[in-house]
């Protein structure tokens, strides 16, 4: 938890379009797995990624500018390919991550090897694994279970790591780790645990990353403006304040109050402010501004960037979704590990990836000199248990009813294998997100899949 105590890029992204997933068939107008990569870039507007952002990447990531383009891309078109084969291999998915300096590479999990030739056949890697990524999930709930009963502080982060088909469970004591495998009932096979000293915390301290302050003392990040109906706000961190707790913005002028908070179990908020305060569409860089245009979930292994007021952009990878860490306050589950660093004060602030929002900065260990890990609560399930709508234009429409006709809606946060109906046709998720103005499912491949 930080939170501080106060007293020419779209012709470049055009350019690598042929470097992604160059096993992707690229003429098979029928395939859908082509499609979806085709318009997965232009839907999450990866050509709007600013030059900041990829500076960042750069200099934390240790890439080169091409490949900074490049990973967003290839990033965006693997996410798509991932939500078709695990929508396709059901039961069997174990789960699916990119790599490689540019994201060129994605890999898909699955415990039946008669999926081999079905995965490949998308352009992607295939591995054969023991374990489903369901009976992962549901061991690591177990284990979360046993956790909140026993206070479990010498396991402080267990997390599904689908690169090694296990539940990791990070331990300051190894007996500590056996002990709640034990308690929980879990087979140990599905368990691997490592030593780490690691024992991390919430990170306390209307554009995302600015510096807001709660009561006139503590100090947390914006993490992205959000409207709720006609009301305008932002989410950030639930540790940062509760329900009524009062803040000023970044200049210290009256801003507004929490409406709801959750923490520990969630580590969710959102702030309605007042009538001097206009929501926008960006992020604060260290020399600009950079925009959000959805909310679309990044693949394990994705880059992403943070942007937070003590220590500005960061960037680092995703290592993994769904991951359960225990603060002295109590244990926050479903978060996100990255490898980007934090501080205190940059407690709420914004994780994005390209162009699209990922989540609010929670709490993590290291710090911004040496290095250290850092979690945050994903956005989508936040804006959709608040009932608030990601800003991502100047004129933004709000939340309306589908069309022309059917379940599906804009506003509305759909999970991968989610099913709606549009113009008289059902169409299943492919990628976790928020929907835009514009998004409806025959425009967006890369998002929805027609059944």
């Amino acid at each position: 938890m930080l939170h501080r105590h106060a007293k020419a890029a779209c012709a470049a992204f055009a350019a690598v379009g042929a470097l992604v997933l160059a096993g992707l068939p690229g003429t098979a107008s029928a395939d859908p797995a082509a499609a979806a990569a085709r318009s997965a870039s232009d839907t999450l507007g990866v050509g709007k990624a600013s030059p900041e952002l990829l500076r960042a990447m750069q200099r934390d990531l240790g890439v080169t500018a091409q490949q900074a383009t490049a990973r967003l891309v290839n990033e965006a078109e693997a996410g798509a390919v991932a939500g078709l084969l695990q929508n396709a291999l059901g039961r069997d998915f174990g789960g699916a991550w990119v790599q490689g300096a540019d994201s060129g590479t994605l890999t898909v999990a699955t415990t039946d090897a008669a999926d081999v030739p079905s995965i490949e056949s998308k352009g992607a890697r295939a591995l054969v694994v023991p374990h489903t990524l369901r009976q992962l999930d549901t061991a690591l709930a177990k284990l979360d279970r046993a956790a909140a009963a026993t206070a479990a502080k010498d396991v402080p982060v267990r997390f599904v790591n689908v690169r090694t088909n296990k539940v990791t469970l990070q331990a300051v004591h190894p007996a500590a780790a056996k002990a709640l495998v034990a308690a929980a009932g879990v087979d140990p096979a599905l368990v691997r645990t490592e030593k780490s000293a690691q024992q991390p915390r919430p990170l306390y301290d209307i554009r995302g990353g600015d510096a807001y302050y709660m009561n006139g003392s503590g100090r947390c990040s914006v993490g992205f403006a959000i409207t709720k109906g006609t009301q305008q706000g932002f989410a950030t961190a639930g540790h940062c304040g509760r329900p009524g707790t009062t803040t000023t913005g970044y200049n210290q002028v009256a801003q507004g109050s929490f409406q709801a908070s959750t923490f520990p179990g969630r580590d969710t908020a959102w702030v309605a402010t007042n009538s001097n305060w206009t929501a926008t569409p960006y992020v604060k860089g260290s020399s600009g501004n950079v925009q959000v245009t959805g909310s679309t979930q990044a693949a394990v292994g994705a880059s992403v960037c943070r942007s937070g007021s003590t220590t500005g952009w960061h960037c680092g990878t995703i290592q993994q979704h769904n991951t359960s860490v225990t603060y002295p306050e109590g244990t926050i589950t479903g978060v996100t590990r990255t490898s980007v660093c934090a501080e205190p004060g940059d407690s709420g602030g914004s994780f994005i990836s390209g162009s699209q929002a990922q989540g609010v900065t929670s709490g993590g260990s290291g710090n911004c000199r040496s290095g250290g890990t850092t979690f945050y609560q994903p956005i989508n399930p936040l804006l959709q248990g608040y009932g608030l709508t990601l800003k991502t234009t100047n004129d933004d429409p709000g939340p309306g009813p589908g069309e022309p006709g059917g379940t599906w809606a804009v506003g509305t946060v759909y999970a991968t294998g989610a099913q709606v109906t549009y113009g008289g046709v059902t169409y299943r998720c492919l990628q976790g997100h928020q929907a835009q103005e514009g998004w409806t499912p025959p425009n967006v491949p890369a998002l929805w899949q027609a059944v």
